[in-house]
């Protein structure tokens, strides 16, 4: 870890990262993992249930606040555009390989498809929701940063996941599950999943520091995202 000052710069100037391929990939696992082994399980704990999913999905929005806070908006846009495609990979991916006829004696096709066999509609509701969630939280925080110049870290990552988890949800579980679940089913699931996401963000919020400040000493500088383009519709950084 570097000694070297902190500088603040603006988002869009050149600079040298050394570790921010390393968090796009964290960021771009979790995302993955979390879909395919916490989204086909349902667990109890103290007499209520809950998606396994739920208790590692909320560490891709606190990696996705890290990646603005320390790298900036248009590098957060990049990570989001690499997961929203890995997302609809292995969709894809998750589809041919279940849909291959089982050779003769393989007995486990009822198991594959039971865990990796998700219905089209919820796998189409949740890279949407990703998409537009995870946009949502990334223009909040880097508009945040700005209007606190940088001061009060927590307001803007609890802030920002208060709206890109509340978007997320409000998109995810009316796409997923209306006329499938009574309506008041549905929004009873929404507000509590949402709720426990924010809650996890108020936790993590002592790691999030940690994460952030250290990165920023590594990388060497401060930035904001002082007259960037906030189009999501861009790849490059």
């Amino acid at each position: 870890m570097t000694d070297a000052p902190l500088r603040a710069v603006k988002a869009e100037a050149i600079h040298q990262f050394r570790s921010f391929d390393v968090v796009m990939a964290a960021f771009v696992a979790i995302l993955l993992l979390s879909n395919v082994i916490g989204a086909a399980k349902v667990a109890t704990l103290g007499g209520r249930e809950f998606g396994a999913g739920i208790l590692f999905f909320p560490l891709g929005y606190v990696i996705g606040d890290v990646l603005t806070e320390v790298y900036g908006y248009a590098r957060a846009r990049r990570c989001i555009w690499v997961g929203f495609s890995a997302l609809i990979f292995m969709a894809f991916m998750s589809w041919v390989v279940v849909s291959l006829p089982p050779a003769a004696g393989w007995t486990g096709q009822a198991a594959y498809e039971s865990v990796f066999g998700q219905v089209p509609r919820i796998v189409f509701a949740s890279i949407i929701a990703f998409w537009a969630g995870e946009f949502v939280n990334s223009y909040v925080l880097a508009r945040m940063k700005i209007w606190t110049q940088g001061k009060h870290l927590w307001s803007r990552t609890i802030g920002s996941t208060i709206f890109g988890q509340g978007v997320d949800s409000l998109i995810f579980y009316p796409l997923a599950f209306w006329g499938v679940w009574q309506s008041n089913q549905v929004m009873t699931v929404l507000v509590t999943n949402w709720l426990l996401k924010v809650s996890w963000e108020v936790v993590l919020t002592p790691i999030t520091y940690l994460v952030v400040n250290t990165l920023k000493r590594h990388e060497g500088v401060d930035l904001f995202d002082e007259g960037t383009d906030f189009t999501p519709f861009k790849t490059r950084a």
